[in-house]
């Protein structure tokens, strides 16, 4: 058995610097640049926790496959907030998730990726 479901997620993009931007934007966040195997700029994480990053490979952005929620640090709706300035679309607002789960929303961002927000109660 594993601890979690998911062991690590990669956003496709067309350009690493303008969708870095976007993200530190909107979380609030500093993402770190390396190249393993492929440039990317990796979500910061708990050492125990899932990670993920933003990857420039042959993959397409979409707004149509898989979707991954990221943390909002400080609240789905300060995210949101900046979504329109720093280039991407709000696609739902915030939500609230019934069972006092917490809130969602989702995004188009800088590329074309459609993403989910999530904030714990």
């Amino acid at each position: 058995m594993t601890k979690h479901a998911i062991q690590w997620f990669e956003i496709p993009v067309t350009d690493l610097d303008r969708a870095t931007a976007f993200y530190e934007a909107i979380l609030g966040v500093t993402l770190e640049r390396m190249t393993v195997g492929t440039p990317v700029a990796v979500f910061p994480s708990d050492d125990d926790a899932v990670g993920g990053a933003l990857s420039l490979d042959d993959r397409k952005p979409s707004d149509q496959g898989s979707l991954v929620y990221l943390t909002a640090p400080h609240g789905v709706q300060e995210a949101l907030d900046r979504v329109p300035e720093a280039g991407g679309e709000v696609l739902l607002p915030r939500t609230e998730i019934e069972g006092d789960y917490g809130f969602y929303a989702y995004i188009k961002d800088s590329e074309g990726n459609k993403v989910g927000l999530f904030e714990n109660v």
